[in-house]
């Protein structure tokens, strides 16, 4: 619903606090997950079964259950807190990189995790395809990295869980 004082239809809040153990970073919501404000909410997303599968998480979490994630140590937050929809849908003028930048400064994730490889371009400011999947090669003494393919049914051709369980072995060292 849009509110007529201020356009902008509801978004996710991030879901950050100091010292976690992972970050998920998405581009944006999607429309589904903006309209409920649940992150991954839209019903053929992977991003629920997939955490599971991979080992990071002791269940199958539902979407509205993403804030009990926090007491596992697990974040989320976008890189577009105002545009929501499909990556190609968002306008560039909403990606925050220097925003999302200070807030992994200030919260100090011990991983963080983009969840498509178009997150993870935004971020380093370089092209998807010269951006491999997993972890990625430390750059200083930030948090480690690791991109992850989107778990979006619209991206079903490049799935696959296997950076997915590299990222649940990396958390559980």
């Amino acid at each position: 619903m849009i509110d007529v004082l201020n356009p902008a239809p509801h978004r996710l809040p991030d879901q950050l606090r100091p010292n976690l153990r992972l970050v998920f970073v998405g581009t944006a919501a999607s429309t589904r997950s903006a309209e409920l404000g649940h992150y991954y909410a839209h019903p053929g997303n992977r991003f629920w079964r997939a955490i599971h599968e991979a080992g990071i998480t002791p269940r199958r979490y539902q979407p509205g259950e993403f804030a009990e994630l926090l007491a596992l140590g697990i974040g989320f937050t976008d890189l577009s807190k105002s545009g929501a929809g499909m990556d190609h849908q968002i306008a560039a003028a909403s990606i925050d990189v220097p925003g999302f930048r200070a807030k992994i400064e200030k919260y100090r994730p011990r991983t963080i995790a983009f969840t498509s490889k178009k997150a993870a371009s935004l971020f380093y400011g370089r092209p998807s395809r010269g951006i491999a999947l997993g972890r990625q090669q430390r750059d200083g003494s930030g948090p480690e990295i690791f991109v992850l393919p989107s778990p979006s049914g619209a991206a079903s051709g490049h799935w696959t869980i296997a950076p997915w369980r590299e990222l649940a072995k990396w958390i559980a060292a």
